[in-house]
C-alpha cells in the first residue's frame, strides 16, 4: 500500500468508481470501501483525506446508509459529495428536507464566498446534479459558500475541521470546474502529494510476485485482451519461465486474432505460451442456442473445462494468474453488494477452487486506463495497449440468435471493416467502443440484376468515459458510408447496414 491513502466511502452513487479514478488521475493513490467501513479500520489505514460519495436515497428513508458520525472527529480532511453532504448536515446539526422537486442534470451555480475549495474556478459554473433532499441551513460552524436556485446550499465548510461539503458532482466532466475542485481539496486541503507511480507499482509487485511464488510453476488464461495480457506479462517479469500463459481460441474472437495473440506473447514478448484450437468444440456448445445468457454460460463452463485438461498436462503447477481489475473489486464490496447476476463473463471464474489453485492478481489495485499504462510499460504496442473492450464471450454476443462457423465468419469480416475505416479516419481513440453486431433479420435487396434475402447488420459506436453511461457516437456521414457500401460489397450474406442511435441507459453498450 502507498504511504498516503484517499479513502472514498460509497454510499451507493453509480459515480464511485469516477471519484477514486480522478483522484488517481492527480497521482494520488485512492482506495474504495462501503458507507460502512470501521471507523478502527479507518484508523488503521490512516488515510490522507476521505471523500464521501453521493447516494440515491434520503438521509431519512429507513434504508438510508450511514457512516459513523465518529469519522467527523478523526481530524482527517473530508469532501462530501451530494449525499455525503447531506448525511453531514444531518449528522453536524444542519437542516435537511425534502425538495420539492429533485434536482437531475445540468445545473448552475453561484460561488457566494471565498474558499479554497473553490480557487481558481469561476464565480458562475455549470455542475452536474443528482439530489432529491435540500440542505436549508448549514450546521453550526459552517458557512456557505455556493448556491443554485434550487439549492441555497450548494457548498458549505469549516475550514478549521477541514470539511468542506458540495451538493454536485465535480468527478462527471458535465462539472466544468469539477477538476479544478478535486485538485484543490487534495493538495491545498488535504496536503496530498502526487507520488502514486506506475513504475513504484510494477516494482512492488514484481518483488511481491517472486516472495509468493518462490520456486513453484504458475499458469495464466490469456484472453489476448488488455487486461489478461498485462497481468501475465507483470509475472512472467518476475519468474519467468515458471509461468506458462495458455490461451484458448473459442471460435468467436476477432478476425484474424488467434495468430495475432501468438505473434504477440510468443514471438515478440517472449512468454511460454500454449495455444489450443477449441474452436469445433465451443460450436458444438453453442449449436442451435439463442438465449444470451445460456450462450454466456456454455462458453464460460466450456473454457473451463478446455483450460483445465491443459493446466493438467503442466506438473506441479500452484497459482492462476488472473486479471482481475479495482473496478471488479469496488463492485464486490460496495454498498451494492456483489451483483445477483450481471453477466457471466468472467471465464475463469471458479477455476481457482475447482483446481485447488491460490490466485494471483498483480492488476487488481489498478482501473483500466492505468493497466493500459502499465502495459505500455510492459512493452505492449500502444495499438493494441487502446483496443476497444471487446466482451468475455466475444462474437458470440454481437450474433443474435445461434452461433455458428459460418455467422461468426460474416461478422467477423463485417466488424473488421468497421474497425479499419474508423482507424483511417483519425476516430479510434474518440470513439470508446465500436463493432458490428450480426441480426437475426433477413431483409429483401437487389444486387446487379439479382434479388437478395440476407443477413442486416448493425454498426454500434459509443462515446463514454466510464461505460456507466455512455452515448450513441454522431459518426460523420462519410464515414457511415464508406462502412455501409464495403460491409454490402465485400461481405457475402449482408445486403443491409443499420446504425444504433440508442444511448445507455435506457440501452446497453453491447446488444446481448
Amino acid at each position: 500500500m502507498p504511504e498516503q491513502t484517499v479513502l472514498v466511502l460509497d454510499f451507493g452513487s453509480q459515480y464511485t468508481q469516477l471519484i477514486a479514478r480522478r483522484v488517481r488521475e492527480n497521482r494520488v493513490y485512492s482506495v474504495v470501501h462501503p458507507f460502512n467501513f470501521p471507523v478502527e479500520k479507518i484508523r488503521e489505514l490512516a488515510p490522507r483525506a476521505i471523500i464521501l460519495s453521493g447516494g440515491p436515497e434520503s438521509v431519512y428513508s429507513e434504508v438510508a446508509p450511514y457512516c459513523s458520525r465518529e469519522i467527523f472527529d478523526l481530524g482527517i480532511p473530508i469532501l462530501a459529495i451530494c449525499y455525503g453532504m447531506q448525511l453531514t448536515a444531518f449528522f453536524l446539526d444542519g437542516k435537511v428536507e425534502a425538495a420539492t422537486e429533485r434536482e437531475y442534470g445540468r445545473a448552475e451555480i453561484d460561488v457566494t464566498a471565498e474558499s479554497l475549495l473553490f480557487a481558481g474556478t469561476p464565480p458562475h459554473q455549470h455542475v452536474w446534479a443528482s439530489h432529491g433532499d435540500r440542505i436549508v441551513s448549514a450546521p453550526p460552524g459552517f458557512r456557505v459558500t455556493a448556491s443554485s436556485p434550487n439549492a441555497p446550499v450548494a457548498a458549505f465548510e469549516d475550514s478549521e475541521r477541514r470539511c468542506y461539503g458540495i451538493l454536485f458532482h465535480p468527478e462527471v466532466t458535465h462539472s466544468e470546474a469539477g477538476s479544478r475542485i478535486i485538485r484543490n481539496f487534495l493538495f491545498d486541503i488535504a496536503g496530498c502529494e502526487a507520488t502514486w507511480d506506475l513504475g513504484d507499482y510494477r516494482r512492488r509487485k514484481v518483488e511481491e510476485i517472486q516472495q509468493q511464488v518462490g520456486d513453484r510453476r504458475v499458469i495464466a488464461a490469456v484472453s489476448g485482451g488488455v487486461d489478461s495480457t498485462v497481468a501475465a506479462l507483470l509475472v512472467a517479469e518476475a519468474i519467468g519461465d515458471q509461468l506458462t500463459a495458455i490461451f484458448v481460441d473459442n471460435g468467436v474472437l476477432r478476425k484474424n486474432e488467434a495468430i495475432q495473440v501468438g505473434s504477440r506473447l510468443s514471438d515478440r514478448l517472449g512468454l511460454h505460451f500454449v495455444q489450443v484450437d477449441a474452436r469445433q468444440r465451443f460450436y458444438q456448445k453453442l449449436a442451435a442456442v439463442e438465449d444470451p445468457e445460456v450462450k454466456r454460460k456454455r462458453i464460460g463452463n466450456e473454457f473451463i473445462a478446455v483450460f483445465e485438461e491443459e493446466a493438467n498436462r503442466i506438473p506441479n503447477v500452484d497459482f492462476l494468474v488472473q486479471g482481475t481489475l479495482y473496478p471488479d473489486v469496488i463492485e464486490s464490496v460496495s454498498i451494492k453488494g456483489p451483483s445477483a447476476v450481471i453477466k457471466t463473463h468472467h471465464n475463469v471464474g471458479g477455476l481457482p477452487e475447482k483446481m485447488g489453485l491460490k490466485l494471483i492478481e498483480p492488476v487488481r489495485e489498478l482501473f483500466k486506463d492505468e493497466v493500459r499504462l502499465l502495459g505500455i510499460e510492459l512493452g505492449l504496442e500502444e495499438e493494441f495497449v487502446w483496443r476497444h473492450p471487446f466482451p468475455g464471450p466475444g462474437l458470440a454476443v454481437r450474433i443474435l440468435g445461434e452461433v455458428n462457423a459460418e455467422r461468426v465468419e460474416v461478422l467477423q469480416n463485417a466488424d473488421e471493416i468497421v474497425i479499419e475505416e474508423i482507424r483511417n479516419a483519425g476516430l479510434y481513440r474518440e470513439i470508446a467502443q465500436a463493432f458490428a453486431v450480426l441480426l437475426p433479420v433477413r431483409s429483401v435487396g437487389v444486387m446487379g440484376d439479382e434479388r437478395t434475402y440476407e443477413n442486416v447488420c448493425a454498426i454500434r459506436a459509443v462515446a463514454t468515459t466510464d461505460f456507466m453511461t455512455a452515448d450513441w457516437y454522431r459518426m460523420p456521414h462519410d464515414v457511415l458510408d464508406r462502412m455501409a457500401r464495403r460491409i454490402v460489397n465485400e461481405v457475402r450474406g449482408i445486403n443491409r447496414v443499420v446504425y444504433d442511435v440508442s444511448s445507455k441507459p435506457p440501452s446497453t453498450i453491447e446488444w446481448e
